[in-house]
């Protein structure tokens, strides 16, 4: 026969190890516990005694503690970190900014070609193609690297 108020006596006893907002569910799992061990101690006609009962709490306490600090722990943003050269900043200063150049597309050729004068496409295609450039072809086209570069410069 299972005996709920010696289980609930013992899980008293051991309900404090735990951090206070998890104590009445560790009580009720240490009840719970104590209850399966009884079961299967009165199949094989034995009775489990206080001692027992002790041990039975004292591991669901340490299973307790096992899960507890093998659950990750929680980061704020605000939180400091090491950046890769020994700075200290926020965790929020390396959230990717939306206004950023996205390198990707922007290496992309075909999109930066889309975005070009059709001039430039066809200096681009002569040069790809390795068809010689007149000077005026590479003056335009110098032109315009500067003015690109200027534009990631600014950004």
């Amino acid at each position: 026969m299972l005996d709920w108020d010696k289980y609930s006596k013992v899980a008293n006893r051991f309900q404090y190890k735990a951090r206070r907002e998890d104590r009445e569910g560790l009580k009720q799992e240490i009840i719970l516990q104590l209850a399966k061990v009884e079961l299967k101690y009165n199949g094989s006609g034995k009775t489990l005694s206080i001692g027992g009962m002790i041990r039975v709490a004292s591991y669901v306490v340490a299973d307790y503690w096992r899960k507890e600090l093998r659950r990750p722990p929680m980061v704020s943003l605000n939180d400091d970190i090491e950046d890769g050269d020994g700075n200290t900043v926020e965790l929020i200063e390396t959230i990717a900014d939306d206004k950023a150049i996205d390198l990707d597309n922007w290496l992309n050729a075909k999109l930066w070609l889309y975005q070009c004068s059709e001039r430039l496409v066809r200096v681009a295609y002569k040069k790809v193609a390795g068809y010689p450039l007149t000077s005026a072809e590479h003056t335009y086209l110098n032109r315009q690297r500067k003015r690109v570069q200027k534009s990631l410069v600014l950004a």
